[in-house]
């Protein structure tokens, strides 16, 4: 008995003594016979997808291990910016409002903190008070506090503190540009992955235009909420009122920055080269 073996290569192809009685190469017809035609076939199929996933590695689709540690790291910088936004977003110590202290002429005085969701009332001490501070304050005292969370989303009601009304449209217009700019964190962080799990570089680039148009968004969010505390505080003149932005604010700014930067770096990753490296002998070569 004979016994033949077939070996494969790496793309495909059998190699190996041929069949008894096998015809090798083409027939006169010019078509393939037997089992020699059936090998061709399947070695050209696995052929062009080797060469299919030769052609995507040497068109820079896919990314090495070294882009994939800059990638993780960019990442490590947009979801700190992503954490600040949403402890900001979150609280309710974006400003601080507090009339004199000596204002109500007794023990205690009253404070306010509000957000963009809800806003709180406060009473303290006078004693625990700074006796350099003529307002009442700071919120973060021990006190009697009392919260309650906006109409703006449900009656459409506007808020009433120290005599003085809010202006809900600056409110509503704050509040939705902080949860888009949080709607494109996500897809961002989803580019992000699927980028990581793929292997593609193509991502980058829809994931920097989501947290870059993000941070920008939060610094907008920020800045109409401060154009709605001033319109708060000239609705009335009755109490005069101290405030002063609060910590809320400033995870927010330093959010809206950090997302930018982010956003930015998966931009310079996404290039089909190295920015550092075609300055740097630029300037060896002048110099």
């Amino acid at each position: 008995m004979w016994s033949t073996f077939f070996v494969t290569d790496e793309e495909g192809r059998t190699v190996g003594p041929p069949a008894p009685g096998a015809v090798i190469g083409p027939a006169p017809g010019g078509a393939p016979q037997g089992p020699v035609g059936l090998t061709n076939l399947m070695s050209g199929r696995s052929t062009f997808g080797g060469n299919k996933r030769r052609r995507t590695a040497s068109a820079g689709h896919t990314m090495s291990e070294a882009q994939e540690g800059k990638i993780k790291l960019a990442f490590f910088v947009a979801i700190v910016g992503v954490v600040l936004t949403v402890l900001g977003v979150g609280t309710e110590f974006w400003v601080e409002l507090a009339p004199p202290k000596s204002f109500y002429n007794n023990q205690t005085c009253l404070t306010a903190h509000y957000g963009l969701w809800k806003g709180c009332t406060k009473t303290l001490w006078v004693a625990d008070i700074d006796p350099e501070r003529e307002s009442c304050g700071p919120a973060e005292l021990p006190g009697e506090s009392n919260c309650t969370y906006f109409k703006f989303f449900t009656t459409g009601e506007n808020a009433v503190m120290f005599q003085k009304t809010t202006q809900k449209n600056l409110n509503v217009a704050a509040a939705m540009l902080a949860m888009f700019s949080l709607f494109l964190m996500v897809m961002g962080a989803i580019c992000i992955t699927m980028s990581l799990s793929k292997e593609i570089l193509f991502f980058l680039k829809p994931a920097s235009v989501c947290f870059i148009l993000s941070g920008i968004l939060v610094l907008l969010c920020l800045v109409v909420f401060h154009q709605s505390v001033l319109a708060l505080l000239a609705s009335n003149h009755t109490v005069p009122l101290h405030h002063e932005l609060s910590w809320s604010v400033s995870c927010i700014g330093c959010a809206g920055a950090v997302l930018i930067i982010g956003g930015i770096l998966f931009v310079l990753l996404a290039l089909p080269y190295s920015p550092w490296q075609r300055c740097l002998p630029q300037k060896d070569s002048s110099s």
